[in-house]
């Protein structure tokens, strides 16, 4: 048969028809899932809820949170508040803006708290002992410094793979290191550039306003658990200088405006915003004054909007705390218990070459061989020539799932001729963190031709707990082409 010319990726292969499937999965398919009290007081009623394994909270201060007149800290003390003084009974015995927050959560007996510092590194799944790997919940409160693109991703990563994310914003040109950034320019940059998923990724985008003062108030509801939460009621919180969001549903439908500017309801002016991605959560303030305490370090100007009684400021933080930690379930949102949803990032190649690793040409909607749905796949090997192609992904499983169900389509079409020899071969594997492959889960090759995309399933609730990576490795001989072509991948938990 003569050979096929391709796009540029490809020097050449040899297109042919399609014999009959030959199985050749190694695994089975799993089942996939498809006014409030004082600070003080809150805290002490809400450690009844205590729990066995304190829920992880690593505060952000590596961007530049302390900079101009702010003091975005819940403590002197860094990484750990707990060397500034051991058992905090007030707000003052830490130093820190924010340490009200800190202290009212220390006091419940159910965290264990943490700050990066300044010159730390937003990571994950590294050995760092402040990597995102190591907690539940992230706060970034009020952010001065642009995140880096590995950062974005590392961000993104923890929340996809059951993470919670607390996002403090502050108004327009709040930019109080002069870098050219605010905090609501570099939450809106993570949402739209971040390598993982830049397409409205949480359902709602800040907006660029400066709003003086307003008293936002909070929606009716007797079950959400952020507004009904152990720290007490949240009827409204307060705005002295900060924005809001517009919410995007159609983007992401789990999006929920809580608490609204006056004026306001549905999908524009959210002062509170909560959302989900992947298998973790999301919280949105659109203005530091509510968590500022009044006191820190010495020098700034402070205002104590922890206790204004105009709004339930106290008891919205611990809530949303609470919420995106699940704290008050008996776990860490980033590892002891198990949210149902998909892990995997840029799952069918719709956004391109990201959030995959991939050799070049891989990732393509090269229309010589046809995506499954929508226009990109991943297409290895097909060169008629010796050649290698990889493609991985790295993904946490986390530990409270009891399912794991890794899923992807393939579609194999070759010029060999031979119904006994395996010249040209696709292999499914599963790697550690140190990247020792663990398991092979597969091995497909020019005997597995077939005449359209087949699925294929695996079952990995094993490596529960575990931050894994996932590869397929195309291997192609000296002649004769055969292409490996994947797509609509997914790994499914519960």
């Amino acid at each position: 048969m003569p050979g096929l010319m391709r796009s540029t990726r490809r020097r050449f292969a040899a297109l042919t028809a399609c014999g009959a499937l030959v199985a050749a999965a190694a695994g089975a398919l799993g089942s996939p899932a498809v006014a409030a009290p004082a600070a003080a007081d809150t805290a002490q009623s809400a450690t009844a809820t205590a729990t066995a394994t304190p829920a992880r909270v690593l505060f952000d201060n590596s961007k530049a949170e302390t900079a101009g007149n702010a003091d975005w800290i819940i403590g002197t003390g860094q990484p750990d508040p707990l060397t500034q003084d051991a058992t905090p009974t007030v707000e003052t015995d830490w130093t820190g803006a924010i340490s009200a927050w800190g202290v009212a959560l220390q006091k419940t007996g159910r965290y264990s708290l943490k700050t990066l510092p300044s010159g730390g590194t937003i990571t994950y799944g590294t050995t760092a002992a402040t990597d995102l790997q190591n907690f539940d919940t992230f706060v970034l409160p009020e952010p001065n410094i642009r995140l880096s693109a590995s950062e974005k991703t590392a961000v993104m990563r923890f929340v996809q793979n059951g993470g919670g994310l607390f996002l403090v914003s502050d108004h327009t040109v709040a930019d109080r290191n002069n870098d050219g950034w605010d905090a609501l320019a570099i939450i809106n940059d993570l949402m739209t550039d971040n390598g993982v998923d830049n397409t409205d990724p949480f359902g709602f985008s800040v907006d660029v306003l400066n709003i003086q003062t307003d008293n936002p108030r909070a929606i009716s509801s007797t079950t959400d658990p952020v507004i009904n939460g152990a720290f007490g009621k949240v009827t409204g919180s307060i705005i002295r200088s900060g924005t809001t969001a517009t919410l995007k549903p159609a983007d992401n439908p789990s999006v929920k405006g809580l608490v609204y500017r006056t004026g306001y309801s549905g999908n524009t002016g959210a002062f509170f915003a909560t959302s989900t991605f992947g298998t973790g959560r999301v919280a949105f303030w659109g203005d530091s004054s509510p968590v500022d305490d009044g006191t820190g370090q010495s020098g700034n100007t402070l205002y104590d909007g922890w206790n204004d009684p105009a709004g339930t400021n106290a008891a919205l933080a611990l809530n949303a705390t609470d919420w995106l930690s699940e704290a008050s379930g008996g776990g860490g949102g980033g590892g002891g218990t198990c949210t149902a949803g998909q892990l995997l990032g840029n799952p069918g190649f719709e956004s391109g070459d990201t959030v995959w690793t991939a050799s070049s040409g891989v990732i393509t909607d090269d229309t010589s061989r046809p995506a499954r749905t929508g226009s990109y796949k991943a297409w290895l090997s097909g060169y008629g020539s010796a050649h290698t192609d990889t493609l991985s992904q790295t993904v946490t499983i986390p530990a409270g799932c009891t399912t794991a169900a890794l899923s992807f389509y393939t579609r194999i079409d070759t010029a060999e001729t031979t119904t006994t020899t395996a010249y040209d071969k696709l292999k499914v594997e599963v790697l550690n963190s140190s990247g020792t492959v663990l398991s092979t889960l597969a091995t497909y090759s020019n005997l597995n031709k077939s005449s359209g995309y087949v699925q294929r399933g695996f079952d990995l609730a094993a490596y529960a707990g575990q931050t894994v990576t996932l590869r397929f490795t195309g291997t192609e001989g000296s002649q004769l082409q055969t292409s490996f072509v994947i797509d609509d991948t997914s790994l499914t938990v519960g």
